[in-house]
């Protein structure tokens, strides 16, 4: 009985070694478990959609862009366009009338800004005119035609004593220069006395048709062009009455838009509305008697 007892444990003991055994040598490249594809992909999608809800750390330290807000079109821009396209042929002078009498009435004392007892003295002041206000050539010219008070005087002046006293007028050395040589063209060709043609005007130093159309215009009376300025062309082109920025091309545009008794005067008035009004920087639109045909008007 006893000896059965033992030989069944002997045989149940074998029989557990052997269950391990078979364990221990099962082969390494069985098949491991793995996720089901389902997961898998519900995993990646999990994974995606929190990237796509959080911003990267590129996104978070990424500096703020430095591109300047669009702004809004500049008062020169719309100045340039327009509300109103600019009149052609017949009605283009019409348009010129209308601008000529609303302005002669506006301004009724328009004159030349400069102040002169001579041709002579005209002369020599719009000279100094040049990229010099005529409030600043006003206050220069009295010591200067007090000591050089005609030609013959300023022919022989000392250029440094002439420096000296226009100075403040700027580009004072070219412009003493101008108004000696001027000086000396007079006495020369002219006995001293400023002539009152064109041609002859022209060739005195200094003396660009510019300046020889203010002396005609309000030294003589005579209406031989058009002077064009720097508020002479803003205003022709702002009113549509000429283009670009060449004077002579302006005067020529200019000259058959208005009567030849209109010419010295149409300047002047330009001038004086400019100066007022027709600002070149700002213009004052809301105030100017010619925005309602002003085809640069702001209002």
């Amino acid at each position: 009985m006893a000896a059965r007892k033992v030989a069944k444990g002997a045989k149940s003991a074998t029989a557990v070694k052997s269950v391990k055994s078979a364990k221990r040598t099962q082969p390494s490249n069985a098949p491991k478990r793995t996720a089901s594809a389902s997961t898998k992909e519900r995993t990646k999608s999990a994974k995606s959609a929190k990237s796509a809800k959080s911003p990267s750390s590129f996104a978070l330290t990424r500096a703020p862009s430095s591109r300047a807000p669009a702004k809004s079109p500049s008062s020169f821009a719309r100045l340039k366009s327009g509300k109103r396209s600019s009149p052609r042929g017949a009605a283009l002078e019409a348009h010129a009338t209308v601008i000529y009498n609303r302005l002669a009435a506006e301004y009724p004392d328009a004159h030349c800004a400069l102040d002169f007892t001579s041709p002579f003295e005209l002369l020599a002041a719009t000279i100094l005119s040049a990229q010099c206000t005529d409030k600043r050539v006003n206050l220069v010219t009295p010591a200067l035609f007090a000591r050089y008070p005609d030609a013959a005087a300023l022919a022989i002046a000392n250029p440094e004593d002439v420096e000296d006293i226009i100075r403040t007028t700027g580009f004072f050395r070219s412009k003493t220069k101008s108004l000696i040589g001027m000086a000396i063209g007079l006495m020369d060709r002219h006995d001293g006395m400023v002539p009152a043609e064109m041609d002859a005007l022209v060739k005195l130093p200094g003396v660009g048709r510019k300046t020889a159309n203010v002396i005609l215009g309000n030294a003589f009376g005579r209406n031989d062009g058009i002077v064009v300025d720097t508020h002479v062309t803003r205003l022709s082109n702002r009113l549509g009455l000429a283009s670009g920025t060449d004077a002579v091309k302006i005067e020529q545009a200019l000259i058959p838009l208005f009567p030849q008794d209109h010419w010295t005067m149409i300047s002047h008035l330009f001038i004086e509305h400019g100066r007022q009004v027709c600002l070149a920087r700002v213009p004052r639109c809301a105030a100017c008697v010619l925005a309602d045909i002003c085809p640069s008007a702001l209002v």
